[in-house]
């Protein structure tokens, strides 16, 4: 039976699948753990072989004179800057007797604003005494610089309002003069200047007064800000603890390591396109994927692990054996990023049909994986591919090929009519991928499924291709196209025999320019 269908346009592709990302990173997992544990080792080295100096920290109540409830942190962080000055550092270094430039000094210490009045220090020195005694001396000098300080703004604004005062005194002086050089008797009009003139006196004579006043409160306010500046916490030593110093530096060696790891893995797997997912791998080659297989270990594995490895290879050897049996023609395995592991899949495929007949390998492999793998007495013939010809007729041969970059890809067609790629998950980029699809095709050796070693155990998506005639499908399995008497394209189905279908039909592949009209027919 055959249907007539319009092919629908494909979902536009996202310009970043995360399934696939996540899925990519995780595959990744030996490259951003690696990292991780770099950044771990390395972060409790550095707190092993390069410890903290010896430090010591002081703390120090800083009274200023525009001290207001509502601060918001300015006086305290000019306080800090203050203190990384060369003034302090030289006066500190001159209590101290010491050589050393202001400038290195300054590389040894720091401060920090606790609270809108309270500066912590803190000094590194060679040892702890010459800590704590930097500490004292640093401390005490920003304390007499900030006294200093204050009494110079104080002494500065009393000696502005003194002056102020004066200069009132001495116009008050004039006012007197002219008021005393008045005549006894006036006329009515000269006694308005001399109202004016008493005015001006009382008004000279309170703000005198009030200049005095505010004098004397700038000269009060500079002890209470001396009074209040002093250290609160003498020098002490800071105690070092190497463990905590090391798992401080290790967590965070860890994390930055992890961070780093990570994203190297993502943007190596955004760079390198390589599809981990069924449905990208099938969609690129346009085969589906018919089985899963883990990849074979290199170490012995657990006995579970060999348990459910073995009944994996039994379903895949009994559904391969199907798709042979069903097959007019040889049938070759091609791998891609798993030669150890397609050998195994093609002597358990060999030693299945063994039975029914005489079965050989032909090693078409450019290393030694086959000649490697370990046979039985009885089990099939292994030959290289330069000496298939010496094959009898009547044996049923088996193919084992590669489509790695450097495949000769006119030799494939003797090792099979057929194929079924055995491909590693994560192994090929897009790309390639679409070479090996269009190499097949070119070479008229459909593809009859996908077998995906090593997949993503998460992995959900779907590998069959149900909607495929949009897509460059390869490796069609369907004779030429041919015209029936009403003009239309019809396509044969393949015979069958031993009453077994073949394993997968594919759709009839179209050419990169052609779109097929509502009278293709398809399966």
């Amino acid at each position: 039976m055959t249907t007539s269908t319009t092919p629908e346009p494909s979902a536009a592709a996202p310009l970043l699948d995360l399934q696939a990302l996540v899925v990519a990173v995780n595959r990744r997992r030996r490259l951003w753990s690696s990292v991780a544990l770099l950044g771990l080792v390395s972060g409790t080295a550095i707190a092993v072989v390069l410890p903290p100096p010896p430090t010591a920290v002081t703390t120090v109540l800083v009274a200023h004179q525009e001290d207001q409830p509502n601060d918001t942190g300015t006086l305290i962080r000019t306080d800090v800057a203050l203190l990384s000055t060369t003034r302090i550092a030289g006066k500190a270094l001159q209590s101290l007797k010491s050589t050393e430039k202001p400038e290195d000094f300054m590389n040894d210490y720091r401060g920090t604003g606790l609270t809108n009045n309270l500066l912590r220090i803190e000094v590194s020195a060679t040892s702890g005494a010459e800590a704590v005694a930097r500490a004292r001396a640093l401390a005490e000098a920003f304390v007499a610089d900030h006294v200093r300080r204050m009494r110079e703004a104080a002494n500065a604004e009393a000696k502005a309002l003194l002056d102020q005062r004066d200069r009132m005194r001495a116009e008050l002086a004039q006012v007197n003069k002219e008021i005393g050089a008045l005549p006894a008797r006036t006329d009515p009009k000269a006694s308005a200047d001399v109202e004016t003139l008493f005015a001006r006196r009382a008004e000279l004579n309170s703000r005198i007064a009030d200049f005095d006043q505010r004098a004397a409160e700038a000269r009060t306010g500079t002890p209470r800000v001396v009074s209040g500046t002093q250290i609160v916490d003498g020098p002490r030593e800071v105690e070092q603890s190497l463990p905590r110093a090391a798992a401080t530096k290790g967590a965070i060696g860890l994390v930055l390591g992890l961070a780093l790891g990570l994203g190297l893995a993502a943007v190596g797997t955004v760079v390198a396109d390589r599809p981990v997912l069924r449905r990208e791998i099938s969609a690129h080659l346009g085969a589906s994927v018919v089985a899963e297989l883990r990849s074979v270990p290199r170490r012995p594995a657990l006995p579970w692990q060999r348990r459910r490895t073995r009944a994996a290879h039994e379903r895949l050897t009994a559904t391969l054996a199907r798709a042979v049996r069903g097959s007019t023609q040889p049938v070759s395995l091609l791998e891609l990023g798993c030669a150890r592991t397609t050998s195994v899949i093609a002597l358990n495929l060999a030693g299945a049909l063994a039975a029914e007949g005489q079965v050989a390998v032909v090693d078409g492999l450019p290393g030694r994986e086959l000649a490697k793998s370990r046979l039985q007495p009885d089990g099939p013939t292994v030959v290289r591919g330069d000496e298939a010809e010496s094959v009898p007729e009547q044996a049923r041969r088996i193919g084992v090929g590669s489509v790695a970059p450097g495949t000769a890809w006119t030799d494939l067609r003797y090792l099979g009519g057929r194929a079924v790629l055995v491909v590693r998950a994560g192994h090929g980029s897009a790309a390639w991928l679409h070479t090996v699809a269009r190499q097949l095709a070119d070479q008229r050796i459909p593809v009859i499924g996908v077998v995906l070693v090593d997949p993503d155990p998460r992995d959900r998506t779907d590998g069959t291709l149900w909607d495929g005639l949009h897509t460059a499908l390869r490796g069609h399995d369907e004779r030429p196209a041919r015209q029936n008497p009403t003009g239309r394209l019809r396509t044969e189905r393949p015979a069958r025999q031993n009453g077994t279908a073949p394993l997968r039909t594919e759709r009839p592949s179209m050419t990169a320019a052609g779109v097929p009209d509502s009278d293709q027919e398809a399966r």
